[in-house]
């Protein structure tokens, strides 16, 4: 059962599901972020090229399957021996075309740049190098990826990663990373994830280090 609660001072979304407003303004996203205070659930999105805002209220399972991934990236870049700043929550905004809200974000080559910023404009600011986002009860608005402006784009669905790089102005659906161009994270991610899921996230990423 959907329940969705908008009054003067509430914002609300029943776990497990998602709405989508269309014909909706900057000024109604900001409107709802306000609303939801200082609280990171539901996930907001806008897109001004589309018109709709949506909403999205993530299962356990999700959040599960995140926290995975979020802790198979940072495995790899120690591999690699590179620095990097990870941010979940956090909301991407371009006043007034776009603002997304991934489910974990990554700055590595673009590091340097947000050190010591309490809040990030990316007007001036540098976008993250890597977003990720889980499809598990919502699909993500790929084109306002494209307006941020990330570099490279995860979105992890039905046990595929699918794997976004931005070519210009739009995204290319990719078999490789930029960022991890020597390792098969198509391929080997989903495995530890789902093992994460149906083993325990702890013995998954145990193994996955000691590849």
């Amino acid at each position: 059962m959907m329940l969705i609660t908008i009054s003067e001072d509430t914002l609300t979304l029943s776990p497990g599901n998602t709405v989508i407003f269309r014909d909706q303004t900057w000024e109604d996203y900001q409107r709802l972020l306000n609303l939801r205070q200082e609280t990171s659930i539901p996930k907001l999105s806008f897109n001004l090229n589309t018109q709709e805002i949506r909403l999205m209220s993530p299962l356990p399972s999700h959040g599960k399957r995140i926290d995975l991934l979020r802790n198979l990236v940072r495995i790899l870049l120690e591999k690699k021996g590179l620095d990097w700043e990870c941010f979940d929550p956090i909301t991407l905004k371009i006043p007034p075309v776009a603002g997304v809200e991934p489910d974990t974000c990554f700055y590595i080559n673009n590091r340097q740049g947000i050190l010591g910023k309490d809040k990030l404009n990316l007007t001036v600011d540098p976008p993250p190098d890597l977003a990720i986002e889980v499809d598990f009860t919502s699909i993500t608005d790929i084109n306002a990826y494209e307006v941020i402006k990330v570099p490279e784009l995860w979105i992890y669905r039905q046990e595929n990663l699918n794997i976004y790089l931005l070519e210009g102005e739009s995204y290319q659906d990719s078999s490789t990373s930029r960022l991890f161009p020597d390792f098969d994270v198509k391929t080997v991610l989903p495995q530890y994830i789902e093992l994460g899921w149906n083993q325990g996230s702890s013995l998954a990423l145990r193994q996955f280090s000691n590849l």
